[in-house]
């Protein structure tokens, strides 16, 4: 079984949308250990999806007569004139479009049941090519199918709606492809995140582990984040993580605190539970970063447990009158400087009253650097429990923009009071 994924829509193609669609159908046949080798974005054009399909078949052609293919079409079912997927395939292979009586009355439910009458335009989406499986959506009025119009080919349609897709997905289409035997193995896979290390060093680091076969091991590189993907193919999910453990625990083991966390961890959860664990508290005080850390703090649930506030302290005089940073410091070393980013950190720690303190003061550009001060530089203050402070200097060369050096700063203030906590 070979799987495409085929993502009908003019608006993906503008960049209007994020096309998340693919992105989850592709973790899902991965984890299904369904082969997946190709990605089509099309526009709504009846001429064009037909192309795709062709080429689709076609590429199935070449692996093997006996190959089965799966088609997995999202876009396109809405009730507009623009929504041409079902019936251009309709067309393609064919068949009629004939409607489904008992579809036509679920969908009017639907609106009966939100307190409207349906338009009639929505009476397009029970129709549905003879002979096709409906793929039903229990979150909106856009039915898919599931439709086997030639030997060996089995297509299923999905609205672009991705929170209806997902749900279609899981409720039907899974079960579906286990009932036809097609799931046979699984593709599990495990993310490590590390922070403070390039990626080129890290896999000098981990060479040993990238030459290998199965597990697989490949490096990427995200914002200032450096990643290993441990990917196994097995019978079952139990198999393959027995086979990623000992894995990752030698890449652990060689690169230390350089990994902050694996999968769905984020610096921020991370610094979070370390806190949590000692019963400790945290503050912020900002500068360039106007508010960037504290934002990535509250995006944790549960976060005002341990992070009590923070302080924009975009201006010298509320550096001065809210952190009491020294004005003189401030006249004779500048803004950007190690001293002001410690009493920064002082300050705020002293005025919420937390364990720990962080402090953020730098260049985000584009203007604003000199010589000895260029943009992308930055100083960290960290505030520890015992009173104890000290600084961080970073320079964030190859400039990418003011949100770029914002966010690299926000991120390496967590790190740093990562590194510390352990």
């Amino acid at each position: 079984m070979h799987a495409e994924v085929i993502c009908v829509g003019t608006e993906l193609l503008l960049g209007d949308i994020l096309n998340s669609n693919a992105q989850f159908l592709a973790k899902e046949l991965a984890a299904l250990g369904i082969a997946h080798y190709y990605q089509t974005v099309v526009g709504d054009n009846p001429a064009r999806i037909q192309q795709v399909v062709t080429t689709a078949q076609d590429r199935c052609a070449q692996q093997s007569a006996q190959t089965s293919q799966l088609l997995l079409f999202t876009g396109g079912l809405g009730p507009t004139p623009d929504d041409l997927t079902l019936e251009t395939l309709a067309d393609f292979f064919g068949a009629p479009l004939v409607e489904y009586p008992a579809l036509l009355a679920d969908i009017e439910a639907k609106f009966t049941a939100r307190g409207r009458t349906m338009p009639p335009s929505n009476r397009k989406q029970a129709l549905l090519p003879e002979g096709a499986r409906v793929l039903p959506n229990s979150q909106g009025t856009a039915p898919g199918i599931i439709w086997s119009p030639r030997p060996r080919l089995t297509l299923m349609t999905f609205p672009g709606v991705p929170r209806e897709m997902q749900a279609m997905w899981r409720e039907t289409a899974v079960p579906y492809l286990h009932d036809q035997g097609w799931v046979t193995a699984t593709i599990v896979s495990r993310m490590l995140r590390f922070w403070g290390i390039s990626e080129s060093a890290l896999a000098e680091r981990v060479a040993p582990y990238l030459s290998q076969g199965n597990p697989t091991v490949a490096p990427y590189a995200s914002k200032g984040e450096a990643k290993l993907r441990i990917s196994v193919r097995a019978d079952s999910p139990s198999i393959a993580w027995a086979k990623i453990q000992p894995v990752e625990a030698g890449i652990r083991a060689l690169v230390g605190d350089d990994c902050y966390g694996a999968d769905d961890d984020s610096l921020a959860s991370v610094v979070g539970n370390l806190l949590l664990q000692r019963q400790q508290t945290l503050a912020v005080a900002e500068s360039c970063t106007g508010g960037g850390l504290g934002q990535l703090l509250t995006t944790i649930a549960g976060s005002s447990a341990y992070f009590y506030g923070g302080v924009i302290a975009y201006d010298n005089r509320v550096k001065i009158n809210l952190l009491q940073v020294d004005s003189t410091v401030l006249a004779e070393q500048g803004a950007v400087s190690a001293t002001v980013a410690e009493q920064m950190a002082l300050g705020v720690k002293a005025l919420l009253q937390t364990d720990w303190a962080l402090s953020i003061t730098g260049i985000a550009g584009p203007m604003g650097g000199t010589p000895t001060k260029p943009v992308g530089l930055v100083y960290i203050g960290l505030a520890t429990p015992s009173g104890e402070v000290m600084s961080y200097r970073h320079e964030f060369s190859g400039y990418r923009g003011r949100d770029w050096v914002r966010q690299l700063s926000s991120l390496s203030a967590l790190d740093g009071l990562r590194r510390n906590l352990l």
